[in-house]
């Protein structure tokens, strides 16, 4: 007995163990709130950080924004005493403050021997000498795989900055199948509802109700509230949007929360071909110009590979922004598109719908700041927006808009974001329990024999 009570002390007390965390730029620049992210541990920032974020900070993108608030942070934090020393932290609720130091990279500039003209090396270099040093445990936080594997050769603790991460293999798909008796089915049909007090669901949540008897007696409802579950709005004439049929379950699903004006936020995730872009568009010009249920679309695009900028590309907003948009163009084109239209004539219909404002096509760049009432929004590709930019769009929105965010996590171009730290996944996970929000994972790749094969063989 007493051998037990001396282990679980020991255990106890490691897990209290404080600990030391040296801090990578690109932490930083991911997350301009990481510094004060380390509880009661002490955090450390080498010189060359500080550097490197001094050259980012003329940036006018997001990376450009954190590492200006980073530094602001950094010059109140020099209030309270030397960096170099240390300062103490703002604490979090029941926690001892923790400590931030900045150390300069003198002492540390051969420690392993790695080129040192390399700012990583030079970070690196920081850590292991106090690993070397230190009795307490150090680790190395860093969202550069290079890096994290250099640390894990040189036996130094290293970690992805986990903050604002989710589980992306068990990430919420927004629907679920349960086999119950045939009966159950019968009284959905009946009453167009019925309760499933033993089962937990999430707001807006689709269930596949399948009889145990007979697997093709099948009913699809909606959790509306709690744990009813309801058949699926009639909103839908002849089971079409615009022009366009659901092909599969899912997509069905997808265009019953993208015509709920009561669902203020949709999230669609799936790979390329699935039908997320044309879904979205469809439900845009039905609401819109149908149903007047709001004043027009807005459609944004994140813009990666030009370092978040249009500036590069010759003409007018409009004309640089053409080149982006592109997908979008695409996706018109096929719904404007009937037996009775030519090309030129759906393009003449689509630049109609620009000049008279009920359709607009924006950068995510210059969403910033705006205030966006009455507006049905689609924002594609959005797995390349990290959670604080998903959370400046989603602020962005007023009075009677509806937001729709759209992208595949397998397909991420911004180069400190992955399948689970990037804002679609953070968004699906966090408002998963929220009455205004609906989420639907598109698994079927629809837009060809071909694209489906490439979905699923390359």
């Amino acid at each position: 007995m007493a051998k037990k009570t001396v282990k679980k002390s020991v255990a106890a007390a490691k897990a209290q163990e404080k600990k030391i965390y040296v801090l990578d730029t690109n932490v930083l620049l991911y997350s301009a709130q990481s510094i004060d992210s380390f509880e009661d541990n002490t955090v450390v920032i080498p010189m060359v950080v500080i550097e490197e974020l001094d050259r980012f900070k003329k940036h006018q993108d997001e990376l450009g924004r954190n590492a200006r608030q980073v530094i602001r942070r950094l010059d109140e934090l020099r209030q309270r005493g030397k960096l170099c020393d240390g300062v103490k932290l703002d604490p979090l609720p029941g926690k001892e403050p923790g400590t931030l130091k900045i150390l300069t990279n003198g002492e540390h500039s051969k420690a392993t021997g790695l080129d040192n003209e390399v700012p990583d090396n030079r970070i690196l270099n920081v850590a292991y000498t106090l690993h070397k040093e230190e009795t307490l445990p150090v680790i190395l936080i860093s969202k550069d795989i290079n890096l994290r594997l250099k640390a894990d050769v040189l036996g130094v603790q290293v970690e992805d900055f986990e903050k604002q991460r989710v589980n992306f293999d068990e990430l919420y798909t927004g629907y679920r199948e349960l086999n119950v008796p045939g009966s159950i089915v019968d009284e959905f049909y009946q009453s167009r509802k019925v309760e499933l007090p033993a089962v937990e669901l999430m707001a807006n949540e689709f269930v596949l109700l399948r009889d145990n008897a007979n697997t093709k007696h099948t009913a699809m409802g909606r959790a509306r509230y709690g744990n009813t579950v309801e058949m699926l709005q009639s909103i839908i004439t002849d089971d079409k949007v615009w022009n366009i049929h659901p092909r599969n379950k899912e997509q069905r699903m997808a265009l019953d929360l993208l015509m709920d004006p009561e669902i203020q936020i949709v999230t669609l995730i799936g790979q390329a071909g699935s039908g997320k872009t044309i879904l979205a568009l469809a439900a845009a010009l039905e609401s819109v110009l149908q149903h007047n249920n709001y004043e027009k679309i807005l459609v944004s695009r994140p813009i990666v590979p030009l370092g978040n900028d249009i500036g590069y590309l010759p003409g007018s907003k409009e004309e640089k922004l053409s080149h982006w948009m592109q997908p979008i163009f695409d996706n018109l084109d096929y719904l404007m598109h009937t037996d009775r239209k030519d090309t030129q004539a759906v393009r003449k219909q689509i630049d109609e719908l620009m000049r008279s404002h009920k359709l607009e096509l924006e950068a995510i760049t210059y969403i910033r700041g705006r205030s966006i009432p009455r507006q049905f929004v689609i924002v594609d590709e959005a797995q390349n927006l990290t959670p604080h930019e998903v959370k400046t769009v989603i602020s962005r929105a007023g009075e009677g808009t509806k937001l729709v965010l759209t992208g595949d996590p397998y397909q991420i171009d911004n180069p400190y974001l992955d399948a689970s730290s990037n804002g679609l996944s953070y968004t699906v996970e966090r408002f998963k329990r929220l009455p205004i929000h609906g989420h639907v994972t598109l698994r079927k790749s629809e837009r060809s024999p071909l694209a489906a094969a490439a979905a699923e063989y390359l």
